[in-house]
């Protein structure tokens, strides 16, 4: 055979990818598809990531048990193993906890909760931190010394030691009976107010280049006001870096937010989480529950390095120095 008709895969996959992507349309001026697909890692992390989002957004549906009805959970059915287990019960894929309860549908409600601070957090964080930094990049002098100086101070708090005090101060001034309501709240608020620094001193690095160029002169010679240069010219432009510190810190707060469950100072324990499941399997994982501490935690490692896996990706595509210098 004639070497020059040997087909590498490398050049295969090249002239499949170059007749698919002149039928993708929006994505024929970019390879971000093709690197995505080229890189098994990723591709499964991403379907992991997925497939975990989908189970706790809809685990009201997809849950095979309820967990908030006392009366359909019995405790003759406590303390069951996995399934597959010689003393495992069908009707528990996973087994059960203490008090009898289906440990797959309590991972998924904890997983939805985990979710949930996450998104709004992260959320919370990025619409927070993007207006920090662009205000403190575009106008500067006082503002941004002001600015910059508290995101400074915020970054030398831990989160821990942060939402620890925030929920000290709240069961000190909300009553009582409203504190468990709260619980989410205060996490939630605890995550942004130690997670916006990032997004604010990544914009205002950028806005500081932007503003010099000349879309921007030009739109101001024409008589743009701030407000308009600011959100519809220079913040369009550099968010690009932003999905990466979102994917990363994404799953750095439901991190976050086990780690408060599991130290008492979360979510309640009747509001479960991933950090109280395993709060609660670490109490009785000397007495031979090990399935309530191992399944939860798989799940958040799992979801943790997920996100990550995709954030260096997304920071290794849309770094242009770093695809040139590969």
């Amino acid at each position: 055979m004639n070497p020059s008709e040997t087909k590498s895969p490398e050049t295969t996959s090249q002239r499949w990818w170059q007749r698919t992507r002149r039928q993708l349309g929006i994505w024929a001026e970019s390879d971000f598809l093709y690197a995505f697909w080229r890189s098994k890692i990723t591709v499964v992390a991403f379907i992991w990531a997925v497939i975990l989002l989908i189970a706790g957004l809809l685990s009201h549906w997809l849950a095979p048990h309820p967990i908030f009805d006392a009366s359909s959970f019995d405790l003759m059915d406590s303390e069951l193993p996995p399934a597959w287990m010689s003393e495992g019960d069908p009707r528990f894929w996973l087994g059960s906890d203490v008090q009898g309860r289906d440990l797959l549908s309590l991972m998924l409600f904890g997983l939805h909760i985990s979710l949930i601070v996450g998104l709004i957090s992260v959320s919370l964080s990025v619409v927070f931190g993007c207006l920090l930094g662009v205000l403190s990049g575009y106008f500067g002098g006082w503002l941004d010394t002001l600015i910059m100086r508290f995101a400074d101070a915020m970054l030398s708090i831990p989160t821990i030691m942060f939402a620890l005090l925030l929920s000290g101060v709240a069961r000190g001034i909300i009553p009582k009976e409203s504190q468990e309501a709260m619980a989410m709240p205060i996490i939630v608020v605890a995550i942004t107010l130690t997670g916006w620094m990032q997004y604010a001193r990544t914009i205002r690095s950028l806005t500081l280049l932007e503003k010099r160029k000349e879309y921007v002169l030009a739109s101001r010679i024409s008589g743009g006001g701030h407000l308009h240069i600011m959100f519809a010219h220079i913040l369009p432009n550099v968010t690009r870096p932003i999905f990466v510190l979102a994917t990363l810190h994404l799953g750095l707060a439901i991190l976050t937010e086990a780690t408060l469950s599991f130290l008492g100072v979360g979510m309640p324990p009747d509001q479960p989480s991933l950090g109280t499941l395993i709060n609660e399997g670490n109490q009785y994982l000397f007495s031979g529950q090990w399935w309530v501490v191992l399944f939860p935690a798989i799940v958040l490692v799992t979801l943790s390095l997920a996100f990550n896996i995709l954030g260096d990706w997304l920071r290794d595509v849309l770094n242009p120095k770093l695809q040139q210098g590969g």
